[in-house]
């Protein structure tokens, strides 16, 4: 199977005398970091089969956050906490699109855009939400960057994963009547476009900006997701991964790339061919700036908000429940979840296998990661 990997490995070096003196710090560090993953120049171990004398190499991994090989863990680990947070209540997931005309913009200052695309799109439903003729009260939501679509082609848009439930200034536990219907979703892109043009109003990009992109409506989808478990498990591969994974990579054959992925509106399967080296840059369009944090919570959601989130899990408790030792107390965090070492066993006989060397890094030490 053709990864990720060995398309840097062997294009890279083209990629760099083409396009190196345009590449940014992130670009240069994601695409050394895929490269080097699960190599010797990482280090490693080598095993031993005690059973039958098979020798084993494992190369570490490079843990960075845009590649598709490392993170299965992590992105396991992060769907299980999230999972101790369901509330027993609806779930609705709000999608907010970074209108078209400005991501020419996103491209060139990324971090101040995603930045007001979290901030615009999170306040106006914050806002909408807290409206009597709607919920009425706080929600909580857990927000996902995501700047691609099925097929790596640059579209910035936001998930939100919402609960259908609301805790109001008096305490009163407060959901919506159609458990279909959470918000109103045109006066919501509206609020939505008017905070992120002030926002942008304040940075000189804003004389940048087409007038004619305020006179277009936001793009908002609002649709009920039931209980949320399977909407995690949506987002949950996005979050530690970027566009692409390794098992949609086709094949490489005359310095083209060929990827699989599913159409939105039919729902089949396709077949996408690029240049090797556009290829490359299709992906590394979908790198973060150094730091940035992509995965956001609000209201009930929020880490220093537990305690309210706890009084609405009690509230939404059956009657029976309330009151009982089996109430859950006020956490302040998730409980951790402790991973298992991986037992290594033999490819050849299935015996466990003994660890016999490590292998250093190469001399030449990789760049910090972001």
């Amino acid at each position: 199977m053709v990864t990720l990997g060995d398309i840097f490995r062997r294009y890279g070096p083209q990629y760099r005398a083409h396009f190196g003196h345009r590449m940014s710090p992130e670009h240069e560090q994601v695409m050394r970091a895929i490269e080097q993953c699960r190599t010797e120049a990482l280090g490693g171990h080598v095993y031993t089969c005690p059973a039958c004398a098979t020798t084993c190499y494992s190369y570490h991994s490079c843990r960075n956050r845009h590649c598709p090989t490392c993170q299965h863990h992590a992105a396991q680990t992060w769907l299980a906490e999230q999972q101790v947070l369901l509330l027993p209540a609806p779930y609705f997931l709000i999608t907010f699109t970074l209108p078209a005309p400005l991501r020419a913009v996103a491209r060139q200052h990324a971090r101040t855009l995603y930045t007001f695309l979290f901030r615009a799109s999170a306040a106006a439903l914050q806002q909408l939400a807290q409206d009597s003729r709607f919920l009425g009260g706080q929600i909580g939501m857990i927000g996902v960057l995501q700047t691609w679509t099925r097929d790596m082609r640059f579209h910035p848009h936001i998930h939100y994963l919402v609960a259908a439930v609301a805790l109001a200034p008096d305490g009163a536990l407060r959901q919506p009547r159609n458990p279909t219907f959470l918000v109103a979703a045109k006066p919501l892109a509206l609020l939505f476009r008017a905070k992120l043009r002030a926002a942008l109003q304040q940075t000189d990009l804003y004389r940048h900006i087409p007038r004619e992109v305020w006179q277009q409506p936001g793009v908002v989808d609002c649709r009920a997701v039931g209980s949320g478990a399977a909407a995690l498990k949506y987002l949950a591969p996005y979050i530690f991964r970027v566009a692409l994974s390794n098992n949609r990579i086709v094949g490489v054959e005359d310095d083209r790339v060929t990827f699989r992925y599913r159409d939105g509106a039919t729902k089949q399967l396709r077949t996408c061919t690029l240049g090797a080296l556009a290829f490359i840059g299709r992906f590394l369009q979908h790198v973060l700036p150094h730091g940035f944090v992509k995965v956001r919570y609000y209201g009930l959601f929020r880490v220093g908000n537990r305690r309210a989130l706890e009084q609405v899990r009690a509230l939404l408790a059956p009657p029976e429940q309330t009151g009982t030792s089996s109430a859950r107390e006020p956490t302040s965090n998730p409980p951790a979840l402790v991973a298992r070492p991986a037992v290594l066993c033999c490819p050849v006989c299935g015996q466990p296998m003994q660890l016999l060397s490590t292998l250093s890094r190469q001399s030449r030490a990789p760049p910090a990661f972001p």
